[in-house]
């Protein structure tokens, strides 16, 4: 998979799954701050993540994820 399909996929799910501007995403948004995920939000984007993409998020390594393309990176790194 490669990193445009993982952002088309990512902007898919927060649009359609978590109802999201389309506006507030783009590479620099933070997800909190700009794009609005809070933790119930994060809990959905665990299974989304798993059921789209094959692997389970550990919480401890979302620790230094704050913005998209923080995102978008643990992503393909995960799916190498």
């Amino acid at each position: 998979m490669d990193r445009k399909e993982i952002e088309n996929k990512v902007r898919n799910f927060l649009i359609e799954d978590l109802e999201v501007d389309e506006e507030t995403i783009f590479p620099e948004a933070r997800l909190k701050d700009d794009v609005g995920i809070d933790s119930l939000d994060f809990v959905d984007i665990v299974v989304i993540v798993e059921k789209n993409f094959g692997f389970k998020i550990k919480p401890e390594e979302m620790a230094g994820v704050v913005t998209l393309e923080d995102f978008y990176n643990y992503i393909e790194n995960k799916v190498k």
